[in-house]
This record gives structure tokens, C-alpha cells and sequence, in this order.
């Protein structure tokens, strides 16, 4: 299935889960990733419910926190 991570195409095998599709990408630090799908910013508890389709877009997002010191 194609969809697209973060601005570039990506291949997935099938309609899986939210949660599912970061370990297949491999997704480093997944437990502090935001997962944006189709303009849509997921809670953290539907990642196992809610699925990926074909031609979804899809952002990780990665938010840091910093200031002066």
C-alpha cells in the first residue's frame, strides 16, 4: 500500500494499525513520536485502532522542549 511519510512516498503492507506501521518504518523513539494522519493529530490511545490506508499522509512529529537558560 502506498502512503506518505513526512513528504516522501513510503510502501506498507496492507491496512494496518497506527502502531503497527511505526515498526515497520522502523520509527526511532516511536514512543515520543505525534502521529499527524491526513491533517489529524492522533492521541496516543488510538494508535492501535486506528488504520492506515492507501494514499494517507502521514507526519511524525517530534515536539522539544528548550528555552533559555
Amino acid at each position: 500500500m502506498n502512503i506518505t511519510v513526512n513528504g516522501k512516498p513510503a510502501s506498507i503492507s496492507g491496512k494496518i494499525s497506527v502502531a503497527k506501521m511505526l515498526d515497520e518504518l522502523k520509527t526511532q523513539d516511536a514512543l515520543y513520536v505525534t502521529v499527524q494522519l491526513n491533517g489529524a493529530i492522533l492521541k496516543r490511545e488510538e494508535f492501535d485502532t486506528v488504520t492506515i490506508g492507501e494514499n494517507d499522509v502521514i507526519e511524525l512529529l517530534y515536539f522539544m522542549g528548550g528555552g533559555l537558560c
